[in-house]
């Protein structure tokens, strides 16, 4: 059999027009014209379309690119910034709209009591308030169908009542327009705040979505065209009540248009109308925004649970009912629409950011109604400064709760099977921050390690990692590449089964940071200085290389050629000689040794600036050890140093070891001083092809029982870094 779905008129603009001709039009409208006056009750209106209008475009634009499926905003928000983010935002949704049919039956209740003449008391309020919600849900839970049919009574109500109001008495009417505010009005944002929620009656369309028979076609034809004819009514109003009723009566008079109508009982019609149909759209909207999340695993699956061809939510409907029946015990009119207003417009700044990311960042974003970024920008921008204007306090309160949700679903990792917008939204970042940088010289103050990690197996050597990590800090950039050596292929390089990503089985989470390739390569010291030669990207190419010292390599020649190779690409060139016995001990203290001379220092310091801002090695001490033989002066070398540590604001000590009678040989100068540091930076003099063996065997005897050190071969960049930063 087949379900019966709801078209553009009984499926989004009846729900929406009459819950956007509502309580607010009929109970506060002319208290605000009496307050404020045409001119700035005609801001109010604008300002409160504006949102409306571009969020209404926004939800328009995306409803037409993919089919809304069950829980129209919430829907669309999970699909674009994800289910975090989207679960937010739509239990958020789900509180206003809940929080809204108490608004609306309050508003019941004032003019009920009033017409029958029993006193208007916060507990006759929730008497009447509760007995009526009872009847609402009672509707909703028989027969969505039923509820939708009781709207079409109601609107005809709606509009009697409107006609008998334009074509009534005027025995009110002030001897001059009331156009600006009167003496003691009460505030803009108040205001604002009391007439807002008669802008967010769309919601209850687009919350039908999952509901529709074309939800492509009908959300933004009923919305657009609810939302214009709302706006066209209250601008109408406006003007009507302010040429035609003094500012005494729309202040003061609570029944004031049953007074000026011409037939009384139209006006009754109206607005008890006009408040249940528009309790009757919160209470259709609020229950599938829930089974909406509760499909997602948001929110427990007993929401989920649907009656009937339609699947009508009837477990969320009892919840939203509960949340309902708190506000009518709250009672007051005015604080339910302060706390429905922060609410809505919360989840309207982020569902027009939604269709802002959509529309710059998506590949797969083509809607048939297209509306400029511009648009959902400015409706954007809009809420949140109506958020901050509103009540800052309850705007901090709501940003405390909602990023407590948020941080509460991303911790359970949510993930759409389609992905999200966020992946296009981090690619469009990167391709507009590479445009920018593409033109731009390299400066010295913002250089930072962007480095190619020759790990040799990431996990077989994970103090690789480790230092590599605590070079590049949280600035820094590193690229590791696990090369595998394949005697016989016949390519230089054969992509392997995870060739571009991270090694999911034992990544940890800590090396979050870190982009990993793994790659089968014909000869290892081939590959590298095949990568060395074309990785990276213009304007952030990388300009370090970090891997093991090759102290039993088994062809001195080849790795002798690999470092005169990175000298001639102008890398800066980090070689660890890792101590297996100590490791990096307690990471207390790093030792830089100084020749007096050569850049090879500079970057010796600029590393250490940068491993000293990690964790790690936050409280380490930095001591710059130079040796004085018979040819330098000991004042000139502390001036020379304490220059450097000046112009890289290092703090470190300087210590110049006397060695003018050459008693002792360098290696056992290093030997005594550094044997006990955490790490130590080296620089290396240049090596030659043809003496490699003796090269890598001087440098292994310099090392021998030391702790573990770096070995530093900087590139030219670092050769000028003093007299720039002096400069």
């Amino acid at each position: 059999m087949k379900t019966k779905r709801f078209g553009t008129f009984s499926g989004v603009f009846t729900p929406s027009i009459l819950t956007i001709l509502g309580v607010i039009m009929y109970l506060r409208l002319p208290w605000i014209v009496g307050q404020a006056g045409l001119f700035t009750t005609i801001a109010i209106i604008l300002v409160a379309h504006l949102i409306s209008i571009t969020t209404g475009l926004s939800v328009s634009s995306i409803a037409t690119d993919k089919k809304v499926k069950t829980g129209g905003t919430y829907y669309i928000i999970s699909r674009s910034l994800g289910l975090p983010a989207g679960g937010t935002l739509g239990l958020a949704l789900f509180v206003g709209l809940s929080f809204s049919i108490s608004l609306y039956l309050i508003g019941f209740a004032e003019s009920f009591l009033g017409f029958w003449g029993i006193a208007i008391t916060p507990t006759t309020i929730r008497i009447a308030g509760t007995i009526i919600l009872l009847i609402v849900t009672g509707v909703t839970f028989l027969s969505t169908t039923l509820a939708i049919k009781t709207q079409y009574y109601i609107m005809a109500a709606i509009v009697l009542s409107l006609v008998s109001i334009i074509l009534g008495k005027h025995q009110f009417t002030p001897s001059e327009p009331l156009l600006f505010p009167i003496d003691n009005s009460s505030p803009f944002i108040l205001l604002f705040g009391i007439y807002f929620p008669a802008v967010t009656g769309f919601e209850a369309g687009v919350s039908m979505s999952g509901d529709l028979a074309d939800s492509k076609k009908s959300i933004p034809r009923g919305t657009i065209a609810a939302i214009s004819v709302g706006l066209i009514v209250y601008i109408f109003l406006a003007f009507f009540f302010s040429f035609t009723v003094n500012s005494n009566e729309l202040v003061n008079d609570p029944d004031v248009l049953q007074h000026i109508s011409l037939v009384p009982g139209l006006v009754i019609a109206g607005i008890w109308g006009a408040t249940l149909s528009s309790a009757l759209g919160s209470i259709l909207a609020a229950p599938r925004i829930l089974q909406a999340t509760a499909l997602d695993k948001i929110t427990s699956r007993f929401f989920s649970k649907g009656i009937g061809e339609l699947n009508e939510p009837r477990n969320a409907l009892i919840l939203a009912s509960v949340i309902a029946e708190a506000g009518i015990l709250i009672g007051d009119l005015n604080a339910i629409a302060r706390i429905v207003s922060m609410f809505f417009i919360t989840t309207y700044g982020f569902l027009n950011l939604s269709a802002a990311l959509e529309r710059w960042a998506s590949s797969d974003f083509y809607p048939a109604f297209k509306v400029p970024i511009w648009v959902s920008l400015l409706g954007s921008a809009a809420c949140f400064i109506v958020m901050i204007q509103l009540d800052f306090l309850a705007m901090i309160a709501a940003t405390v709760i909602l990023g407590s949700t948020f941080l509460l679903l991303q911790r359970r990792e949510l993930k759409l099977k389609s992905g999200d917008t966020w992946t296009g939204f981090w690619e469009a970042v990167v391709r507009y921050a590479l445009i920018k940088l593409k033109n731009r010289p390299p400066e010295w103050r913002n250089w930072r390690p962007n480095i190619i990690l020759f790990s040799g197996g990431s996990y077989a050597r994970p103090y690789l990692l480790e230092i590599a990590k605590a070079l590049a800090g949280r600035l820094g950039l590193i690229t590791n590449f696990d090369l595998i050596e394949n005697n016989t292929s016949t390519l230089l390089f054969t992509k392997t089964e995870k060739s571009f990503n991270k090694d999911e089985d034992n990544q940890s989470k800590d090396d979050s940071g870190i982009f990993t390739r793994r790659q089968e390569c014909r000869d290892i010291y081939e590959g590298m200085e095949v990568i060395a030669n074309v990785y990276g990207f213009t304007s952030i190419d990388p300009n370090t290389v970090l891997m093991g010292w090759a102290r039993n390599t088994k062809d001195p020649k080849k790795f002798a050629h690999l470092i005169k190779t990175f000298n001639e690409l102008d890398y800066n060139s980090l070689f660890l000689y890792f101590n297996e016995d100590d490791g990096f001990g307690d990471k207390k203290r790093i030792d830089i040794w100084w020749r007096g001379a050569g850049n090879n220092f500079s970057l010796a310091l600029t590393l250490a600036r940068f491993i000293t801002s990690n964790d790690d090695w936050y409280n380490a001490k930095i001591r710059l050890l130079t040796i004085k033989d018979q040819f330098s002066r000991t004042y000139i070398l502390e001036n020379e140093a304490n220059k450097f540590l000046q112009t890289f604001r290092l703090d470190a000590d300087i210590k110049i070891i006397d060695n003018t009678s050459g008693e002792r040989t360098r290696e056992e100068i290093f030997r005594e001083e550094s044997q006990t540091a955490a790490i130590t930076f080296f620089g290396i003099p240049p090596i030659e092809e043809q003496n490699a063996e003796d090269y890598i065997n001087n440098i292994n005897k310099l090392l021998n029982d030391v702790g573990t050190t770096l070995l530093v071969n900087a590139s030219s960049y670092f050769k000028e870094i003093k007299s720039a930063e002096e400069e």
